[in-house]
């Protein structure tokens, strides 16, 4: 079965469909699939449900669908650091369903695991629980939340092989590697294509068996928030 595909709009042809759930790799700017996510824009696919830590910043991520507002849905924890998904969201356009970090974590960890839910005492009230099945364990109160399932994830990792077995580097591995096995089609981005048997086994983090097509690009790697401080002379 052939992986490797040459480009990110051959890796997503026939995938993309208005109204699907897509689920972006990344921790800011950090590991985050902008090769990938720019070719899920120049698509012109939309109506999607996008779950993400955060939706990129202006201009980078998926910052880039909203500004062209093909996402109707976002699932996140974090919107801090782009402006575009506050203005959306505050004027009613863009839905929102927040979740603290460890829980959409756990979500989409449960998902890939085939897990349908779990219960957790993150949010025990809050707006958080609202709606939400409610029980006591050990005189604890816990809510539960549902594992999440996407049609398509795009990741980044570091190195990857034609067999599509990928390996993450440092804060890249973030959401990932849960996000790669818990979409029911991954592709990935990578920095470093090699063949099989040239990954050490230990470092494998995510196994080929979850990644269906795979490329390789020299993507940018951008500074979210560049901090400086005047250099001591002796």
């Amino acid at each position: 079965m052939k992986k490797v595909y040459s480009d990110a709009k051959s890796a997503l042809a026939g995938v993309l469909k208005d109204g699907m759930t897509i689920m972006a790799g990344g921790f800011g700017l950090c590991g985050m699939p902008g090769v990938l996510i720019e070719a899920i824009r120049d698509s012109g696919v939309k109506n999607l449900t996008c779950v993400s830590n955060n939706a990129g910043i202006d201009g980078a991520g998926l910052g880039l669908l909203l500004e062209t507002r093909q996402i109707r849905k976002m699932i996140a924890s974090y919107v801090g650091e782009n402006k575009l998904f506050a203005q959306q969201y505050l004027a009613g356009d863009l839905e929102i369903e927040f979740n603290p970090q460890g829980t959409l974590a756990e979500r989409m960890r449960a998902g890939g695991a085939g897990i349908p839910a779990f219960f957790t005492k993150t949010g025990v009230g809050t707006d958080i629980a609202k709606g939400k099945e409610e029980r006591v364990f050990n005189g604890e109160r816990y809510i539960m939340e549902t594992g999440l399932i996407a049609d398509l994830a795009v990741v980044h990792a570091w190195k990857g092989d034609t067999e599509g077995n990928l390996v993450y580097r440092k804060t890249a591995r973030n959401f990932n590697p849960v996000m790669a096995t818990a979409a029911r089609f991954t592709v990935a981005q990578v920095e470093h294509l090699v063949e099989p048997g040239e990954l050490d086994g230990d470092h494998i983090i995510t196994p080929g068996v979850y990644v269906k097509r795979i490329i390789q690009t020299n993507a940018e790697k951008r500074i979210e928030q560049r901090t400086v401080r005047k250099r001591v002379m002796a």
